[in-house]
């Protein structure tokens, strides 16, 4: 089954199958990625500037900033949500690190 995936709104939102999905602004923890010194750094995603498929798992270029520190910075490839019999399973912001971080 073929899943369309693009961004809407000037990089506001992801759109799944013509449906608006993802909005460009949660705020993600993120303990393992190198976004900035902070342990854990809370990520305001600003714009989504790509969105694609890899292995049934959502994967969005984003552009964020960190709210503890300020930090803005690009994430290629970040973790959105998943393709599960052609449906869209969103990520939570609050489950993303027990979900799909990857280990430091």
């Amino acid at each position: 089954m073929t899943v369309a995936v693009r961004t809407l709104d000037d990089g506001a939102w992801i759109s799944i199958n013509d449906s608006r999905a993802v909005s460009n602004s949660g705020i993600w923890p993120l303990a393992h990625y190198d976004f900035c010194d902070c342990e854990v750094a809370y990520v305001l995603l600003e714009s989504f500037y790509d969105v694609g498929i890899d292995h049934h798992e959502v994967v969005v270029g984003t552009i964020g900033q960190c709210i503890e520190c300020g930090h803005q910075d690009s994430i290629d490839d970040f973790p959105v949500g998943r393709i599960v019999d052609g449906e869209f399973h969103a990520y939570e912001a609050s489950e993303f690190q027990s979900l799909v971080e990857p280990e430091g």
